[in-house]
């Protein structure tokens, strides 16, 4: 079966829509229907149905699954009424939680739990049948062509929301070579779109030079009640990984991909040599081994990984292209100074009030950043990463920001033109 009924589902979408099956005819087909007495709301008034839909959304995910999770936190807590689905690669069709939809793809090969869709019929199916008011892709592989052709379908807006630099991607896993042809690719899908968020300036100013330039720039939040500095037990994460009490424990938390730059980072820690130490966590699967570095596997409890970050001393970041860097949120939340990056995204989130920035990221620069950082008044720029994040990051004003944009685009913003896109 494409899809089974699910009570948990129906009660999940307070009993506006019901989840049916036909699936004799086609293995793509699902049906929709209007559960008894349910009314569609208005269009741009309380009440609309919002699908988030990417293939970037994995067990071991980072950023942009954290991202639609806060969401759907936020929108159950301040919007209840507004009803959210989420449509994601999974090992089955079926419905993984209440509001969340798993379409069968095949895993990546060394892709660390990632799906990549193949069938482009099959998600637009899906995701027409669920009848959305609005869509936001989270890419523009297949879940991001599905979005664009049921949006056609529906007649219902579709938000492209630019998490990821692709071209970079492409330039640093395929060649210089390879960077051209992707900003294209960006150019011809992203022009497709209703509206185009990009979380930083940066992307903002990469998508440009694709040639899209009708971007809105909105940053992305961080939880200031679980990500806090009194979360935080230094003593006791020392005495567990066996460090001394005057360790200066430096940490990232995230994928072990090639773009975060760990080498470098790692690198950077032994040229330091005493008393620093850097703690992977999550990022360290494919590190060589190092005295000076300590790996910890991906942690999945949200309130673990904001007391291990706590715990640290500050963060380490070591990717130019990053598009935004939550984790740097995440660090400056739980009260942790950062060293990152003079260009991309993290570059917009630090300065020298909350951390140091490094002239570059090979391990000399790097050193160097740490050094000067800690050659500072860490307590006051501990004081000053919290108040930072409380005073510029809450994820209230990012999804109330969003939620805005949804409505207004519902209540009657012009549809694009269609335009040809080869899958």
């Amino acid at each position: 079966m494409f899809l089974a009924t699910s009570k948990e589902f129906i009660e999940k979408q307070k009993g506006h829509r019901v989840l049916d099956v036909a699936v004799s005819r086609s293995e793509n087909l699902i049906r929709l229907d209007r559960a008894e007495g349910a009314r569609p709301a208005p269009p741009g008034e309380a009440g609309f149905h919002l699908i988030d839909t990417t293939m970037m959304y994995a067990p071991r995910s980072g950023g942009v699954k954290r991202y639609l999770n806060a969401k759907r936190a936020w929108l159950e807590r301040r919007r209840p009424d507004i009803r959210h689905t989420l449509v994601v690669p999974g090992a089955t069709n079926g419905l993984e939680s209440p509001g969340v939809l798993t379409l069968a793809a095949a895993r990546l090969p060394f892709g660390d739990g990632y799906r990549m869709p193949a069938s482009l019929t099959k998600w637009e199916v899906a995701l027409t049948a669920l009848q959305p008011d609005v869509i936001e892709a989270g890419d523009v592989f297949v879940p991001g062509h599905a979005a664009l052709e049921a949006g056609q379908a529906t007649g219902c807006p579709v938000v492209g929301f630019c998490h990821t630099d692709a071209a970079a991607l492409a330039a640093l896993h395929f060649g210089d070579w390879a960077e051209a042809p992707t900003l294209n690719f960006w150019a011809t899908a992203y022009q497709r779109f209703d509206q185009v968020i990009a979380p930083s300036r940066h992307m903002a100013a990469r998508l440009a030079e694709a040639g899209v330039d009708q971007v809105t720039v909105q940053a992305l939040g961080v939880d200031t009640d679980l990500f806090h500095p009194g979360r935080g037990d230094p003593a006791r994460l020392r005495k567990r990984l066996g460090l001394s009490a005057h360790t200066r424990l430096l940490v990232f938390a995230g994928r072990a991909a090639r773009e975060k730059n760990i080498e470098s980072m790692v690198a950077a820690v032994e040229r330091l040599g005493e008393p620093y130490r850097l703690l992977l966590i999550g990022a360290g699967k494919d590190v060589r081994y190092s005295p000076w570095v300590i790996c910890l596997d991906y942690e999945r409890d949200p309130v673990k990984l904001a007391g291990l970050i706590a715990s640290c001393d500050a963060t380490l970041h070591a990717n130019e292209n990053e598009p935004f860097g939550l984790v740097v949120l995440e660090a400056l939340a739980a009260g942790l100074p950062v060293v990152g990056p003079s260009l991309g995204g993290v570059s917009e989130l630090i300065d020298e009030t909350v951390g140091q920035r490094a002239f570059s990221v090979d391990p000399t620069g790097l050193a160097e950043a740490v050094e000067a950082l800690f050659a500072r008044d860490m307590a006051a720029l501990s004081a000053a990463a919290r108040r930072r994040a409380e005073a510029r990051h809450s994820w209230d004003t990012t999804f109330e920001a969003l939620t805005r944009i949804y409505g207004d685009l519902i209540a009657g913003a012009g549809r694009n033109a269609p335009m040809a896109l080869s899958a």
